[in-house]
């Protein structure tokens, strides 16, 4: 068990990252799935919807979990907002073009592409949050880690 322990703990945002992705996945995925076919919306508004859901999800589980984010401070959590809804925002254009192109461009099934479009931005969305939205909180632990 402590093995397993130290396994996890060794790599705890990589696994963690990839089980809230994969949840963030579900909820893109399910609720797009209810836009489009319940409801019959088209792919643009179902995509757009289905978005927004998963990038409130994301951003909550990523601060909470993943990230361990320890800002605070009015203005930190607004910069923190701000910079993981643009990247979002980014990948998510990236995202709907991936779509449309699977959909109007090779005339192929929405909801395929639609999980195609996902892994893009979950791997995307990684690297911009590691690498740039929550680098801070990142070397804030690191460096109680080491103290």
């Amino acid at each position: 068990m402590n093995k397993i322990l130290a396994i996890f703990n060794r790599y705890r945002e990589s696994i963690l990252y990839l089980f809230f992705g994969g949840a963030t996945f579900v909820v893109s995925v399910v609720t797009y799935a209810l836009f489009s076919v319940a409801l019959q919306w088209g792919p643009t508004l179902s995509y757009v919807a289905s978005w927004f859901l998963a990038v409130l999800f994301a951003y909550l589980t990523n601060r909470i979990w993943v990230f361990r984010s320890q800002v605070t401070d009015f203005q930190g959590l607004v910069r923190e907002v701000w910079q993981f809804y643009l990247a979002r925002i980014v990948t998510g254009v990236i995202g709907w073009l991936i779509l449309m192109f699977g959909v109007h461009t090779l005339h192929q099934n929405d909801l395929i592409w639609n999980g195609i479009q996902n892994i893009f931005v979950i791997i995307s969305n990684y690297v911009l949050s590691k690498l740039y939205i929550f680098k801070e909180v990142e070397e804030a632990i690191e460096d109680k880690i080491n103290e």
